[in-house]
């Protein structure tokens, strides 16, 4: 059989195949709505602001905020410009800043000494529905944009596309809420302390923020990235179109049942929904199986190492030039993290990031050499394992591609990432607890009926809240991929003590170093002088002991 024809039989059997496998999704998923009267901002040079207005004359109510100098003195161009929107409104007030979405534009202009809400002067309105800004600088900066807000500056051609889609944007709509949040294993704050910090610094829409402590997304603002869902270490930011076991399930589905019938291991492509899907065509080699995502960033390094573990050869992530900055930032350490992995444990680099380039006819021999390199690497005996947690579906893609070359037992080191050790300094340590009161994952746990503090390395996503709770500072984090499956997942005692017994009854009531602290701390304080001895006896031992010495001594009873 022919190349040619070897590919148009891949082709087929990849066509059969997406076609009978669905991702299962929510059939009534969570919505946000937004409702708009069509009352329009435009922002930028009077001059161009004025002729843009006087297209949206079928939208609601208009006001021009010109924060810019007028782009022409051509006499034909101002007279142009003086009959244009004579009902609108131009002011030139400062702007201060803008906040909001579709229907809920808030613009804050200098007026009269202070602040003031351009939409309550302008149009009587407590907000703006929708932006077009002409300016040469956006107002709003920010790689993903609100919805509702167009940002045209003075190219033509995006003006036109705006002022054809503004008149739409008239009544309400419906988005979906793309993630959700877990707040009970989020590991960002606990009992006062900050943690984990990963979600905020990369999402391009700026949807992300910590309120009163907590991890909150705007869902107004929220593009569906998917880049906080990808950066969550503990899985408590998890994407709902499709859920995380949807998604596995369906890469699940697809490598096997492609892997059946085609005998051969596929490479998974992911990309967009948008810039994307319309590069993917017919002539993309057929062995390649397409996953469209909302973004690129939807998919993290568990759905790539799973989808390897469970018979991919290669995956690629097609990054395009709409691609927000954010998520390729994200992305380009993603995956150099995840390729140091399939180093350290003997597996070729089986992850890449391809570009649009790769798609067309200059870049085909290119994309070509990679698939043909990756169909010589050694073939993954396909896992069994169902994926569960996000922690626990990608420790076992690990193991089993480890199994699969050198069975490595060794600990790759690397900083910022969310695997690694906690270290005890043990002389200083009171086992009080603290670490295990505000550890979200619980690696670290108590002995319960022995002073003890147990961990569990699998467990840990280096949050660094149990290093900050530490009152005695004895708590030290150490970043690293440990590959030595036992010991990841063996209980550790990091520290243990015999616990101190009361004085008077026997009763096991706190650690030996914790007494120890305490007559070392407050033993010489004068509230204690007179009797030490109560610091080494229980609650209970200690109330009757202090009764009884009112009891015998008449001038304390008054006292």
């Amino acid at each position: 059989m022919s190349n040619s024809e070897a590919q148009v039989g891949l082709k087929e059997i990849r066509q059969k195949v997406l076609a009978g496998t669905q991702v299962i999704q929510n059939l009534i998923p969570p919505t946000v709505s937004y409702t708009t009267e069509g009352n329009v901002l435009v922002i930028g040079p009077e001059d161009l602001a004025r002729l843009a207005a006087d297209k949206l004359s079928t939208m609601g109510k208009c006001a021009i905020l010109a924060n810019e100098p007028i782009t022409s003195q051509d006499e034909a161009h101002l007279e142009k410009v003086m009959n244009a929107a004579e009902n609108v409104e131009s002011y030139y007030n400062k702007l201060v800043e803008i906040k909001g979405f579709l229907g809920q534009f808030q613009v804050k202009v200098e007026h009269d000494n202070g602040n003031a809400d351009l939409s309550t002067v302008a149009i009587r309105k407590a907000h703006f529905d929708l932006i077009l800004d002409l300016s040469m600088s956006p107002c709003i900066n920010l790689e993903m944009l609100p919805p509702g807000y167009f940002y045209v500056g003075q190219d033509q051609a995006k003006l036109e596309d705006a002022l054809e889609q503004l008149p739409d944007l008239i009544g309400s709509f419906d988005k979906p809420r793309y993630v959700k949040i877990n707040s009970d294993i989020c590991a960002h704050n606990r009992n006062g302390n900050e943690g984990c910090t990963r979600c905020l610094n990369f999402c391009p829409a700026d949807a992300i923020s910590s309120v009163a402590k907590k991890i909150e997304i705007d869902p107004y603002l929220c593009h569906g990235a998917g880049s906080c869902t990808n950066a969550c270490p503990t899985g408590a930011i998890s994407y709902d179109l499709p859920t995380p076991q949807a998604m596995h399930t369906y890469l699940q589905k697809l490598v096997t049942k492609f892997r059946a019938q085609a005998q051969v291991a596929p490479v998974i492509l992911f990309h967009d929904m948008g810039k994307g899907a319309q590069l993917v065509t017919e002539t993309l080699a057929g062995d390649i199986i397409p996953i469209e995502m909302e973004e690129i960033t939807v998919a993290s390094m568990d759905h790539w190492f799973s989808a390897l573990a469970w018979g991919a050869r290669q995956i690629l992530v097609l990054q395009t030039d709409v691609t927000a900055p954010t998520l390729t930032q994200m992305l380009n350490g993603e995956l150099s993290l995840a390729n140091d992995i399939l180093d350290e444990m003997g597996q070729p680099q089986r992850i890449s990031l391809i570009t649009e380039a790769h798609l067309n006819e200059a870049g085909a021999s290119e994309l070509s050499e990679l698939l043909n390199t990756s169909a010589s690497w050694p073939v993954i005996v396909p896992a069994e394992f169902a994926a569960t947690t996000k922690r626990e579906t990608i420790y076992n893609a690990i193991d089993h591609l480890n199994e699969q070359a050198a069975s490595v037992d060794t600990c790759l080191s690397q900083s910022n990432i969310p695997y690694g050790q906690v270290s005890v300094n043990t002389e200083n340590c009171t086992l009080c607890m603290s670490c295990v009161a505000t550890c979200p994952t619980m690696a670290l746990t108590d002995g319960g009926d022995r002073p003890a503090l147990h961990f569990v390395e699998q467990d840990c996503v280096q949050c660094g809240l149990c290093e900050t709770a530490c009152p005695e500072k004895v708590i030290s984090l150490t970043p690293q991929v440990n590959f030595d499956k036992a010991a990841r997942q063996e209980r550790q005692t990091l520290h243990e003590e015999a616990p101190f017994e009361c004085i008077t009854c026997g009763t096991p009531f706190a650690t030996q170093s914790m007494v120890k602290r305490m007559l070392d701390v407050v033993g010489t304080h004068s509230a204690f002088s007179a009797n030490t001895e109560r610091l080494k006896m229980c609650g209970d031992c200690r109330v009757k002991d202090m009764f009884e010495d009112i009891l015998q001594d008449p001038e304390k009873q008054l006292r």
